[in-house]
This record gives structure tokens, C-alpha cells and sequence, in this order.
């Protein structure tokens, strides 16, 4: 069994909560933080039990990073 940290960005969205795992470009959500979370970490698990071996080269973006920035408007 191999193990990999992958990102999860997690935004409130209406009365939910999205989460993001940047790296392959998948989504999911919850009702709460953590079940969004869970719910992420499950997409991500059953992608790399059902995706080909091109498909996962294909989505994989490798190196993400996350940064804040300043931005001035109004």
C-alpha cells in the first residue's frame, strides 16, 4: 500500500461546505467541515481504485502550492 499527502481546500458555500483536492482536480462536499473532508478523502480513494494508470498520469498536477496574496479594489 503506498501513501501520499494530497491538498484539501475546504470552502462554506450556501449552507455546505466544498472541499478540493487541488492535485487531481476533485470535488466534494459536506455538511460540515469534516464531513466534507471525509467525503473529499472517499472520492479521492475510490478515483485511484477505479482510474487507469493514464488517467491518474492524465489528472495528476504533482506540485501544488498555496499562497495568500494582497489584492486593493474598491
Amino acid at each position: 500500500m503506498h501513501y501520499k499527502q494530497f491538498t484539501a481546500i475546504i470552502h462554506k458555500e450556501d449552507d455546505m461546505y466544498v472541499s478540493l483536492c487541488p492535485e487531481l482536480d476533485i470535488a466534494s462536499q459536506g455538511e460540515n467541515i469534516e464531513e466534507a473532508k471525509g467525503n473529499l478523502k472517499e472520492a479521492v480513494e475510490l478515483f485511484f481504485e477505479c482510474a487507469s494508470e493514464e488517467e491518474i498520469k492524465q489528472r495528476y498536477y504533482g506540485e501544488t502550492y498555496i499562497s495568500s496574496m494582497e489584492i486593493a479594489f474598491g
